[in-house]
């Protein structure tokens, strides 16, 4: 019998070696990166927390050349970690140490608008915002908004299933998406959905929308346009109490009302983005709502009558409601603003994302008040207060260790607590790397499995964004165990700062 021949792995340099040697007979050298200097801008996305150095960095500009680098990856054995404009918040882009960072930044062609069909073909690399305003000379507009919006990418919203703060009326990416096409791990061409309202077989439409980057590549987009409204007219309400705001969100859907948009901030966001973009907001509020109408302007003087009622029921101590188009802008430049305004308080933030019943608003925002005491760190927060999907923004300075890890814990406790609360651990920021500990406390070892099992139908090797999204079952076994000792562990296996 002959001796089994023991072979080392390679090092990072000589699989590094292996690796662009090997995409060099697909792609031009502009597109490939492997030095430092061109590889650190890639180390993460909108979660700066935890970094890894990817071994490459492509920039394909044609699907010949996508095709070619999955292709080539998956005869090598190498892992793909596809990215956007890496706004992520949830480290979904985060690179794999010894994988190819597969950026899609050049797919940037809006290819085709339908005014009749009311759709718009789209290259992945397409900013979101850029699809409206290429569809506004025809009175059309792409309805989900994140924040970002004016960065962020369609390729990276169908990946998150990203929202928007219109996203109550109007859905998420799910519900204005159509088509998806691109390639599986081996290269394979493949078509998610269809140009009809219905396609044949299983729904795989919506199970690529919101799986980061896990199944397969993106590379184009049919998205859905929606006529503009011919008028929207937005209400600021105020409370002095942060129950009787939560009260009125459920208030607002209980009758019957679905507003364009229902957000809500609380007492320390609103100070951070009044100072920031001088919205108007009321300080002195415990919280406030912004609550739009669209529709005709018969429709829409009829929905704000009926809003404002509900909100003075329920104790708004001041209504305000847009009297133009640039105030009602204004308003929502405070709520679209929140992020960046977060950054000017505070060294870092984590933005977190979880969802919970609505009439469960005011109970996580008292939750999260007496954490702030726990762990000792700041938290503002908004909402995407309609459909309860919350975003807590814990500050804190990254280079000190005690505060990384309490934020880490901070996070975690949010996250468990609207678990418990009948929630979600995300909402429209996706897993990631940000919420893999989280995931076993709301699914089990058997949920985890299936979701295993999905994915390796679609890459059995299992080299799309590994390490992401689903918990093994040992991480979960370890968390369990920690949970059960009274303490937490956070991500030892993810670089930080």
């Amino acid at each position: 019998m002959n001796a089994i021949t023991h072979i080392e792995p390679l090092s990072r340099a000589d699989r590094q070696a292996q690796v662009v040697q090997a995409l060099s007979a697909v792609l031009p050298s502009h597109a490939l990166l492997y030095t430092l200097e061109d590889t650190v801008p890639y180390e993460c996305d909108g979660l700066t927390a935890y970094r890894e150095r990817p071994l490459v960095v492509v920039l394909p500009e044609t699907e010949v050349q996508v095709q070619a680098v999955l292709t080539t990856c998956h005869a090598l054995a190498v892992p793909v970690v596809a990215r956007g404009a890496g706004t992520g918040l949830s480290g979904g882009a985060m690179p794999h140490k010894l994988g190819v960072t597969l950026s899609m930044a050049k797919f940037n062609q809006i290819l085709k608008i339908d005014t009749t069909a009311r759709t718009a073909v789209v290259q992945c690399g397409v900013r979101n915002l850029a699809i409206s305003e290429a569809a506004s000379p025809h009175g059309l507009y792409y309805a989900p908004d994140p924040s970002s919006q004016i960065a962020c990418t369609i390729g990276g919203n169908v990946a998150e299933n990203s929202g928007g703060v219109h996203c109550l009326k109007y859905g998420l990416t799910l519900h204005n998406v159509l088509k998806v096409k691109g390639f599986t791990i081996e290269g394979d061409a493949i078509t998610f959905g269809s140009d009809a309202l219905d396609t044949s077989g299983f729904d795989l439409l919506s199970v690529l929308v919101g799986s980061e980057g896990m199944l397969a590549i993106t590379t184009e987009v049919t998205v859905k346009l929606v006529p503009k409204p011919q008028l929207a007219r937005c209400i600021m309400a105020s409370f002095d109490d942060i129950r009787k705001a939560g009260d009125a969100v459920a208030a607002v859907i209980a009758a019957g009302i679905i507003p364009a948009g229902l957000e809500m901030m609380d007492k320390p966001m609103t100070a951070a983005v009044e100072d920031f973009v001088h919205a108007g907001y009321d300080l002195n509020a415990a919280a406030i709502l912004l609550c739009e109408s669209d529709g005709t302007p018969e429709e829409v003087e009829e929905e704000i009558g009926r809003m404002i009622d509900v909100l003075r029921n329920c104790g708004a101590t001041a209504i305000a409601v847009s009297k133009d188009e640039a105030e009602r802008l204004r308003f929502w430049s405070g709520r679209k603003n929140a992020f960046p305004a977060s950054g000017r308080i505070s060294p870092d933030y984590m933005c977190m994302d979880s969802t919970i019943p609505r009439k469960r608003l005011a109970d996580i925002l008292l939750a999260i008040a007496e954490m702030e005491k726990k762990y000792q760190l700041r938290c503002a927060n908004v909402f995407h207060a309609g459909d309860g999907n919350l975003h807590p923004l814990i500050l804190f300075d990254a280079n000190d260790p005690d505060q990384m890890h309490r934020c880490e814990l901070f996070g975690a406790d949010i996250l468990e607590t609207s678990v418990a609360m009948g929630g979600t651990v995300t909402g429209e920021h996706g897993v990631g790397i940000e919420k893999l500990n989280s995931m076993c406390v709301q699914f089990s070892t058997e949920e985890n499995a299936q979701m295993f099992a999905l994915k390796k139908a679609f890459d059995p090797l299992g080299l799309l964004n590994p390490g992401k999204v689903i918990p093994t079952h040992n991480r979960c076994a370890e968390y369990g165990k920690m949970l059960v000792r009274g303490g937490k562990i956070s991500h030892p296996d993810l670089p930080r700062f």
